[in-house]
């Protein structure tokens, strides 16, 4: 495999395999979550072929792949990876053979697969788009990657969702479809400009942000109607729908508990961050000094996501819905992070998104293993389960504890560094987001209190079955995951080191001129 395709191949790869599924008959349908695990484990071992040979000492792209697609646009086939992106693909490459494992359908009790052929390639075509979002450095395929994943996961959660997917459905689409269409504009508007200061156009990144797009900070009016402004602005929108931010939340929760499990593994763990990715990809450093200006709505909508999502989640009796509104406050410490503007706060931030997709994605896997076996998610039909189900209650319990970012889980790792160093710039803003580690606290331990503790609830939770070997399985990459970066986490993320000082110091660098003015 030649090194300069390699990022190819990681895209790719989800797509050969769909195309394989596709031409197998239906008869073969038995078989066709063992090709998507295949899949899966093909892929991871790519990526970590991939991370073996990333020099973690280099802070620029790396395996770069140029074909061109639009010259006459300035638009490429252009795929790339920096110490920014690396932690991405590889959550993306274990999350994969995880959700496969952990959401595997028991056909025991006579259950039947639904559209099974088209229902894995919907799994593997959300991967390409996954790892193509990642890996583009050019903005209209970073762009075009975004609206493919959009498309497998309409489908997840219209065709195998609950009984409102429809309604799920539709608003997901609308509120991402809104974002895309303002991001597109703003390419086109970019791609304008490059072409005027240029001669030619060019969508690659290195070269959109070398471009100065003019801003005036000296009131409110003006800043708004600055083209620096208004193209953040359009970027960051899309952006923050997607992570979700409040106030543009509400689409996520309906999409969760719509969605089947391994859709909402893959949404939490994976999607989301394709948000908070955009911003500290796009959004920030090439519109610095509007971020800049605007930083303090992003900090406070952020802390108000943190406390918000945890009293929310307080309130729910639907425990897929508590662990939705979790991901809203837990992705809230992200945005704090990245618009701190502070170097550690942006380093933790960008370990945050890792974090929060292990312990996201294995509470929502928790989450199913009891609706499949229980047909249930309401938090007071359990009860008493730790003594039936031991490994699902251990497994909980580390996730939860993971989730509530105790020391020596990997969710201290990222919280911490962002609460740290936000607060040496924001600390009244930090002191109400520190909050929100209390109530996480609160509602994690009573959902794991409902389910574990206490009496039964119902005389059929003496027959439920624990964790079955492929379960185990994936829960256990999970905890090495939660306890290895929890205790070693230089282990994990030292590849990132020399990309993060480089893009934090330019960005201190480009809104210290005018923070100073």
């Amino acid at each position: 495999m030649e090194n300069s395709c390699l990022l190819s191949w990681i895209i790719f790869t989800p797509l050969l395999f769909a195309f394989l599924v596709m031409i197998l008959p239906k008869s073969m349908e038995h078989l066709f979550r063992k090709i998507a695990l295949v899949q899966t484990l093909v892929s991871a071992l790519i990526a970590t072929y991939l991370y073996a040979n990333f020099d973690g000492g280099a802070a620029g792209a790396q395996f770069v792949h140029l074909v061109p697609w639009l010259p006459e646009w300035g638009i490429n086939y252009l795929v790339s990876i920096d110490g920014i992106s690396l932690p991405l693909v590889m959550l993306t490459a274990f999350v994969g053979p995880v959700a496969i494992l952990g959401t595997w359908p028991d056909l025991s009790h006579g259950a039947q697969l639904k559209k099974e052929k088209f229902f894995v390639m919907c799994i593997m075509a959300l991967q390409t788009g996954m790892y193509g979002t990642f890996l583009s450095s050019d903005i209209f395929l970073f762009y075009f990657f975004w609206e493919v994943v959009l498309i497998p996961m309409f489908f997840m959660i219209g065709i195998w969702g609950g009984k409102d997917r429809i309604y799920a459905t539709v608003k997901f689409f609308l509120y991402t479809m809104v974002g895309s269409l303002l991001m597109l504009v703003a390419i086109f508007w970019m791609l304008k400009t490059s072409a005027e200061g240029n001669g030619n156009p060019s969508a690659d990144f290195a070269t959109l942000s070398t471009l100065n797009f003019a801003f005036d900070g000296s009131s409110l009016g003006a800043a708004l109607m600055s083209p620096q402004s208004l193209l953040f602005l359009a970027f960051a929108l899309a952006f923050v729908i997607k992570v979700p931010m409040v106030p543009f939340h509400t689409w996520l929760p309906d999409a969760h508990v719509q969605a089947p499990t391994v859709g909402s593994v893959f949404l939490a763990a994976v999607l989301l961050k394709m948000g908070t990715y955009g911003l500290m990809r796009i959004a920030i450093p090439m519109f610095p000094q509007a971020a800049f200006y605007f930083s303090h709505v992003f900090i406070v909508l952020g802390v108000i996501g943190i406390v918000y999502g945890a009293f929310c989640a307080l309130a729910q009796t639907d425990f897929k819905k508590l662990v939705a509104y979790s991901s809203v406050s837990h992705m809230g410490y992200i945005v704090v992070g990245l618009f701190s503007f502070q170097k550690i706060a942006i380093a933790g931030s960008l370990y945050q998104m890792i974090n929060h997709g292990i312990s996201a994605g294995g509470l929502f896997m928790v989450v199913g293993f009891l609706y499949e076996r229980l047909h249930t998610r309401n938090l007071e039909d359990f009860g008493g389960l730790a003594k039936v189900v031991p490994l699902m209650a251990i497994g909980f319990m580390i996730m939860t504890l993971s989730s509530v970012a105790l020391p020596g889980s990997n969710g201290f790792v990222g919280e911490f560094p962002i609460l740290l160093g936000a607060f040496q710039v924001h600390p009244l803003y930090v002191l109400f987001a520190a909050t929100g580690v209390i109530f996480g606290a609160v509602y994690a331990l009573k959902a794991y209190q409902m389910v574990m503790l206490g009496p039964k609830t119902r005389t059929d939770l003496d027959q439920l079955h624990d964790l079955n070997a492929r379960e185990i399985i994936a829960m256990g990459v999970l905890t090495v995951f939660v306890f290895g970066i929890g205790f070693f986490p230089k282990t994990f993320f030292w590849k990132s080191d020399a990309a993060l000082d480089v893009y934090s110091n330019n960005l201190i660098q480009k809104v210290g001129t005018y923070a100073t003015k």
